[in-house]
């Protein structure tokens, strides 16, 4: 079984981000094996090394492991409060690795980052994994753990009518899905969705992006249907909108969102037809496309400049929405 990433063979130094270039280039030589050829639980682990490709975590005034009941059981939460006078704004944020990698470690630098930078709390939330928990059970307990934060608040020194969902990629999906049941459900009232290369459209792994970027750029095509297959119970839910968000037939009322593509990924075509969706239906939304990034930047700022400058986006998009709102 092949174990080396596959180098696109149209790639050229002009078109990738010099520094996302050598960073691919180091995974290469390091024999970093592609999620698909691996197990959920060695894929969890090769995640988990990743850690090492972000600047290293920023100081916060406090972290606070929490522990609510859920839909399946108990859900872990870890919350981050900056420095400053309470009540905050508060993000809940849900972690990229397609629905079956990633956990509150893989994404404490990013969060760390985002409470510094927002100036609000951030809630992670340790949702469920697949396989060995398929579709619906993220979603259930991302929703569960949103509902908590609003009927909560307080309790962690947050202000309940200042509540934001966001996530980098499969945690992007959650935190759009969420947006969605939150407007149909009559849940939690939300000002902003920070969407984070998600993936929004499962039902066809057959974009531009997906041909385009199928190989040579760290996520690959046969990760991605290697993520679905082991989320989904069957082929049709792929055609859930709370699976495929950009399926739902209706995007409006939703809160303003800003959705953050990378030039390089293979999720980049679904995310941005997500933003004309959602901006077609009234929605309030900003999409930026990271020239020369790959999936997953914003987690490697100790070795791609970019990085910083999304999450100081991402920051300032939220703390414009706290403060509008």
């Amino acid at each position: 079984m092949e174990s080396k990433r596959v180098q696109h063979k149209s790639r050229t130094k002009k078109q990738l981000d010099p520094q996302a270039e050598a960073l691919l280039q180091l995974m290469a030589q390091r024999n970093v094996p592609p999620f698909n050829t691996l197990t959920p639980a060695q894929a969890r682990e090769t995640m988990r090394g990743m850690v090492a490709l972000s600047a290293g975590p920023e100081a916060v005034a406090n972290v606070e492991n929490l522990t609510i009941p859920g839909p399946g059981g108990q859900i872990r939460l870890r919350i981050y409060t900056p420095q400053g006078d309470a009540p905050f704004p508060i993000l809940v944020f849900f972690h990229g690795g397609g629905w079956v990698i990633g956990d509150l470690d893989t994404h404490d630098n990013l969060c760390r980052s985002l409470a510094n930078g927002a100036g609000c709390i951030v809630v992670s939330v340790d949702y469920r994994l697949a396989p060995e928990h398929k579709f619906p059970a993220a979603v259930e307990d991302a929703y569960a753990a949103t509902q908590w934060v609003a009927n909560n608040a307080h309790r962690i020194n947050g202000n309940p009518g200042l509540i934001a969902v966001g996530g980098d990629s499969a945690g992007g999906n959650l935190a759009a899905v969420v947006a969605i049941m939150a407007r149909d459900q009559d849940g939690p009232s939300l000002k902003y969705q920070l969407l984070l290369y998600p993936p929004t459209d499962v039902s066809s792994c057959d974009t531009g992006s997906y041909r385009d970027c199928a190989d040579g750029y760290f996520l690959t095509k046969a990760d991605g249907e290697w993520f679905g297959a082991q989320y989904l119970n069957c082929e049709d839910d792929r055609l859930n909108p709370l699976v495929s968000p950009l399926l739902a037939p209706n995007l409006s009322g939703l809160p303003p969102a800003l959705v953050i593509v990378c030039e390089f990924d293979v999720l980049r075509d679904e995310g941005e037809s997500y933003a004309k969706r959602l901006k077609k239906a009234g929605v309030s939304v900003k999409c930026t496309r990271y020239k020369g990034m790959i999936h997953g930047f914003l987690s490697m700022d100790g070795f791609l400049d970019q990085a910083r400058s999304g999450i100081d986006e991402a920051s300032a998009a939220l703390r414009e929405a706290f403060l509008t709102s």
